[in-house]
């Protein structure tokens, strides 16, 4: 039998080394980028926060709904797509965004390059049949 995964009490244990190391990953999330994701909840209104692992171009972040490919789309994907008006903290820094979900060969652009830095991001794609969506988050000025 295996262990089951705890993955709320992981991403507070990641929220919390980010902080802690000033944006930056440790643990399990160490050599990773990674930006937290704040979000409402589509159905509840529940406040949340999210960690991921984001493509950064420049002043451009993008995050990928893969959810470790599984069939169907993480909750933090849907409550982006319902409030894209948010906020992120990337590195020590925290600013407002808006979500903007990509698609066509803007996203399979982004994908691509998510995929040559981060290999697992290709497995997630081969072990699902949806397309994962990816979101830019869009500083706001």
């Amino acid at each position: 039998m295996t262990d089951s995964i705890d993955f709320n009490e992981m991403n507070r244990q990641v929220i919390a080394n980010f902080r802690v190391n000033g944006g930056k990953g440790s643990g399990m999330a160490e050599g990773y980028p990674i930006v937290l994701v704040h979000h409402i909840g589509a159905k509840s209104g529940t406040a949340r926060v999210t960690p991921l692992v984001p493509y950064v171009e420049g002043d451009r972040i993008f995050i990928f709904a893969s959810k470790g490919g599984s069939p169907e789309h993480p909750a933090w994907f849907h409550n982006l797509v319902a409030n894209p008006k948010t906020e992120v903290e990337y590195g020590t820094d925290r600013f407002p965004v808006v979500a903007r979900v990509l698609t066509g060969a803007e996203r399979d652009a982004i994908y691509e390059k998510q995929m040559e830095l981060q290999p697992q991001f290709r497995e997630y794609a081969d072990n699902t049949t949806r397309v994962i969506p990816v979101v830019e988050l869009e500083r706001v000025k």
